[in-house]
Formats: C-alpha cells, sequence, structure tokens
C-alpha cells in the first residue's frame, strides 16, 4: 500500500511540475512580448494614462533578471523577427 501511495504521490508532484513549467512558459511569452511592446513604444505619443501604464510595465520588466528578461526575449523572438 505504500508503494502504491508512493507512486500516486510521485505522480501528483510530475502533474504539478508539469502544470508549472506550462505557466512559466506561458509568463516568459507574455514577459517577452511585453518588453517588445515597451521597446517599440513611442513615448511621446501616448496620452498621460496611457505613458504611465507604458511605464509601470517599464519599471517591472527591468525588476526582472536579465536571463529571465534573455529568456522571454528569445520565447516571443520568432514572433518578432515576423514582423520586423
Amino acid at each position: 500500500m505504500l508503494n502504491t501511495q508512493n507512486h500516486q504521490e510521485v505522480a501528483m508532484l510530475r502533474d504539478e511540475v508539469e502544470m508549472l513549467m506550462r505557466e512559466r512558459d506561458t509568463l516568459l511569452r507574455v514577459t517577452g512580448a511585453a518588453a517588445a511592446f515597451v521597446a517599440e513604444i513611442d513615448s511621446a505619443s501616448l496620452a498621460t494614462e496611457t505613458l504611465q501604464a507604458a511605464e509601470m510595465l517599464a519599471e517591472s520588466l527591468n525588476h526582472l533578471s536579465e536571463d529571465t528578461l534573455r529568456e522571454s526575449l528569445e520565447a516571443v523572438k520568432a514572433h518578432i523577427d515576423a514582423l520586423a
């Protein structure tokens, strides 16, 4: 019975890790898209409220580690290259 319980726990943990990895991939793509968006914004043409939102987004992106930001941009690189 203990062996069966261990297998069930391992399966549950595996499922949870897989779900977290999918969530991480999604968050990296969203972050990469946000970084690409901020890089292309012409702040001079934005309304005050929009500019404040863009600045908040840029500040949040600046708090990311360099590695995470790099991974984020790599996650959306193909989409960015297709737009260029």
